[in-house]
């Protein structure tokens, strides 16, 4: 026999009711108008600016960059801002913060720094002095006492991003949280903490290369496809307002291998280098190496070369690398990659002042993209004075900007030819 305890539900008390059900017409949104962050980059990317009361993860490998980022961003905010910001900092003492800062040149009297890790201290400190942006750096260290677990376990960093949503949503301060990442690149910790924020932002970037791309992931006030660009510097993270100018910078002219993609990074036009090299093969297999773009995508752009163009690459060890550290996700740039590998086959050259724009289909044909006026703007704009556009893009929504000469093209075999010079 095994004694049952019988429970009962218990009864809401109208005192803990604090709600009320409203008419979606009858809601205000004035509290809502976003605050206009003095880095441009940044609030392109949060879609215009920030919400007060957002709740916002910032994550990134370690030493990308994020703590210099938001130090900035709290910093400047602190300036423009009628409340004073706070930062606080469980991994770093304040004298390393204040370091940091004298180094970037921020000298702002309204940011507080507070060198924290209880969650019960840190929402007393934030009560007592009512700011208008607080920055957590990071979630993974802070813990409540409520729980008898160790930081960074999964019901303390659950617990932490809970109450300091509650606490952004009531006293309208919008919240920056700082996230550690695991080896595979997600955000270390229960995947809920992605479902209670407003907005997830990824800063990536080749340890190598001194430029940097903030992302987001999940916006719910704004669209998710905006990016920014940075470039780390002694002085800080510095934005870079034309990319494409950057990216270009050190281009060789004239140098078989190399062509001129358009892509877009969210609603941003990039105009970035592509770099092939084909080489004899010492292996009874020859390698394809792809960085910067997807490998797959490489392996069948090369398997159309082959077959629809009849190149030679079967004995060939196929390298293919975008300048700048950049990942470029989508196929308008398999144009692009074709042209540079048949350029270092053929040691012919890509003409100077010639962009590429297209996706390549298996059956060697060349298929229509998205967005074209404005790849189109961005490239006459750097100076290019002809472009190989697809020939099914209808021509009556294409809109060639003075001085740039579009040439249709229905195949790849007539896309290269039109790109190398004889």
């Amino acid at each position: 026999m095994v004694e049952a305890v019988a429970e009962q539900a218990a009864e809401v008390s109208p005192l803990a009711i604090r709600s009320e059900p409203r008419r979606l017409t009858e809601v205000e949104t004035e509290d809502l108008e976003r605050l206009t962050l003095p880095m441009i980059e940044f609030s392109r990317v949060l879609g215009g600016g920030l919400i007060p009361g957002s709740l916002v993860l910032v994550g990134g490998e370690p030493g990308i960059g994020k703590s210099t980022l938001l130090l900035q961003v709290a910093a400047m905010t602190a300036e423009t801002a009628a409340r004073p910001v706070l930062y606080v900092s469980g991994e770093e003492s304040a004298r390393q913060i204040r370091m940091r800062a004298r180094r970037l040149g921020l000298e702002t009297a309204d940011l507080f720094v507070l060198t924290e890790t209880s969650l019960e201290a840190i929402l007393h400190h934030a009560d007592r002095l009512e700011p208008s942006l607080m920055v957590v750096d990071s979630v993974q260290t802070v813990t409540s006492d409520e729980l008898t677990s160790a930081a960074g376990s999964i019901s303390q960093v659950r617990q932490a991003a809970s109450r300091l949503q509650w606490w952004a949503k009531a006293g309208g301060a919008a919240v920056f949280l700082v996230g550690h990442v695991t080896k595979e690149g997600a955000i270390a910790g229960p995947k809920v903490l992605e479902h209670i924020v407003d907005t997830v932002l990824y800063l990536e970037g080749d340890p190598f290369h001194t430029y940097r791309l903030l992302r987001t992931t999940k916006n719910r006030f704004g669209a998710t496809s905006e990016v920014g660009v940075f470039e780390m510097r002694g002085e800080g993270m510095i934005e870079v307002s034309n990319p494409s100018e950057a990216f270009l910078a050190e281009r060789v002219v004239n140098a078989p291998g190399s062509a001129i993609a358009v892509t877009m990074e969210g609603t941003r036009p990039l105009l970035v280098e592509i770099q092939a090299l084909t080489s004899h093969s010492s292996f009874g297999h020859p390698r394809r190496t792809a960085n910067g773009i997807d490998f797959n995508r490489l392996l069948l752009i090369v398997a159309v070369l082959s077959r629809r163009l009849g190149m030679r690459l079967f004995d060939q060890d196929v390298f293919a690398n975008v300048v700048g550290g950049l990942q470029i996700g989508e196929p308008a740039a398999d144009l692009a990659v074709a042209a540079a590998i048949g350029s270092s086959v053929r040691e012919r050259p890509v003409a100077a002042d010639l962009a590429l724009v297209g996706e390549v289909g298996l059956s060697g044909e060349v298929r229509a993209i998205g967005q074209m006026n404005a790849r189109l703007k961005e490239a006459a704009k750097l100076g290019f004075c002809r472009c190989v556009v697809p020939k099914t893009v209808r021509r009556a929504s294409l809109q060639a900007p003075e001085g740039l000469e579009l040439i249709p093209v229905r195949s790849v075999a007539e896309a290269v030819e039109e790109a190398l010079v004889s």
